[in-house]
């Protein structure tokens, strides 16, 4: 078996899989080019297909030994409007264009849309966006049967085109009869983290957390406006935010986006929880090898705001070059972490601890990473919590996380900075220090004469009860003088 070393990179590449990458073999390239999680798209393929693409993930983390996180994304609640006799049919520049509940297929004048809850919550002034925004029309009537809108963007408008109502909250259950059946299949399917589409409010997230029973984390999709207005509460409820700026960019004005991009990066953070920037991050490499400068710039600003991890959808899901999107990725985001002026960035936002043992020495670590010279933080912890304080750190040293649980290990792979090992559980203080010290040199967090901060709860075991942080330094023959319970000297010791 082979082992993949730690990145010496801090924020994390999800990577969409899809029929350009779902193989054994081209999993396997991404994660070697840099992909440290894979998200699997509920909205295509059908679940014999998934099942397929998740066993060749993990058989892949198998065989690297490295764990791997699987972001499983339902559809959500789509609006879509109804079919027309021809297929299509062209909505004219200031005409008039409404909305019905009649099923019969629709022409220039109006459509079917096929959401009964809709009617009768529009008002006069409200806009709807057709076909990812590239149609525009306010509403001048509405009543429980039709929609009358006038066309300020008008144009071709097609069968089943996304319907998108950004000034409204829509009455719709985050959760379709589709989403629940995905879910059931995901947590089945041992995904470690379920996204939630489309989320407006936080009975949303409440109601997804019940469905999944305790079973993976979730993750909240910030793609609506409405979902701004109690972003904190989502968040809360939430055990991670994606700033999904697909349905977001169409439902807002383009400039509005990139401040509240960093707004959700900033409150998420400051939560302690990780938080992914999404959609159209290297657009162009669907069908080119390189990427364009802006979106260079797109991804190093990400990373400058300190986020914990960036995705590519479609350009390693169906893009030709799914490779090289994930390896210009992780070297834009290696350039900006070796930038002397990244610290200084991505300590921007203030992040101040909560009142509690676990808070203060997880800031203590990053603080004396800050006076002495380590190469590493070394973090033993059950249920992840500990490590997500450390990485709310935003410290300069890479983090070691030594976890029993092969849950854990995989969550951390969508956290800042974390290097995870599933490992066997430690009883004693001086177990936990040689064992972080073996973990640490054969995972190359250093060598002879290296120094380390330890982080961990006592007694063992007990959750939340993080209270011990020591120093240690490596004499460098720790591996030498422990005699390794499986003969090739693996992480189960």
């Amino acid at each position: 078996m082979t082992k993949l070393n730690p990145r010496g990179r801090k924020v994390k590449i999800l990577a969409t899989l899809g029929p350009a990458s779902s193989d054994p073999e081209m999993i396997e390239k991404l994660v070697r080019a840099g992909a440290d999680a894979f998200r699997v798209n509920m909205s295509h393929a059908d679940h014999s297909v998934h099942t397929k693409t998740i066993a060749n993930v993990r058989a892949v983390e198998a065989k690297l030994k490295k764990p791997i996180a699987i972001l499983a994304d339902l559809q959500g609640p789509k609006l879509r409007v109804g079919a027309f006799k021809d297929g299509r049919a062209v909505i004219r520049h200031s005409g008039h264009f409404t909305f019905d509940r009649n099923p019969e297929p629709g022409d220039e004048n109006r459509v079917c849309l096929p959401h009964p809850e809709l009617f009768g919550i529009l008002q006069k002034g409200q806009r709807l966006l057709i076909d990812d925004g590239k149609l525009r029309l306010r509403v001048i009537r509405a009543d429980e049967n039709e929609i009358l809108c006038s066309a300020e963007v008008g144009g071709v408008i097609s069968d089943r085109k996304g319907v998108n109502i950004p000034d409204a909250v829509v009455p719709v259950p985050a959760l379709t009869e589709k989403d629940r059946r995905d879910l059931a299949f995901a947590i089945e399917h041992g995904a470690d983290f379920i996204g939630l589409s489309f989320v407006q409010r936080p009975e949303d997230v409440a109601e997804c957390r019940r469905l999944m029973g305790g079973h993976g984390a979730l993750i909240a999709k910030i793609e609506k406006p409405a979902a701004l207005e109690t972003l904190e509460g989502i968040i809360e409820l939430s055990d991670g935010i994606m700033v999904a700026r697909g349905d977001l960019g169409v439902e807002l004005l383009p400039e509005e986006v990139p401040p509240i991009q960093k707004r959700i990066v900033e409150l998420t953070r400051r939560s302690g929880k990780p938080v992914i920037v999404a959609t159209q991050m290297l657009e162009s490499m669907i069908e080119s090898p390189a990427p364009t400068r802006a979106e260079v710039s797109d991804v190093a600003n990400a990373v400058y705001d300190g986020a914990d991890a960036v995705m590519l959808s479609a350009e390693t899901a169906a893009g030709q070059w799914p490779e090289e999107a994930v390896t210009i990725m992780h070297r834009i985001a290696t350039q900006v972490e070796n930038d002397s002026y990244y610290r200084q960035r991505v300590h921007l936002a203030v992040i101040n601890p909560d009142q509690t043992t676990a808070d203060a020495l997880a800031k203590a670590c990053a603080a004396i990473a800050d006076t002495v010279t380590l190469t590493g933080l070394i973090v033993f912890t059950g249920s992840g919590s500990t490590s997500r304080r450390v990485a709310r750190e935003r410290p300069s040293v890479p983090m070691l996380v030594l976890t029993p649980s092969q849950n854990t290990a995989r969550r951390s792979a969508l956290l800042w900075g974390a290097h995870a090992v599933h490992t066997r559980d430690i009883g004693s203080f001086e177990e936990m220090i040689a064992k972080g010290k073996r973990m640490a040199l054969r995972h190359g967090f250093g060598v002879a004469g290296s120094k380390l901060v330890a982080l961990a709860g006592v007694p063992f075991g007990t959750p939340g009860a993080t209270n011990l942080l020591h120093v240690v330094t490596l004499r460098g023959n720790e591996l030498e003088l422990y005699r390794a319970v499986e003969e090739d000297g693996s992480d189960a010791e």
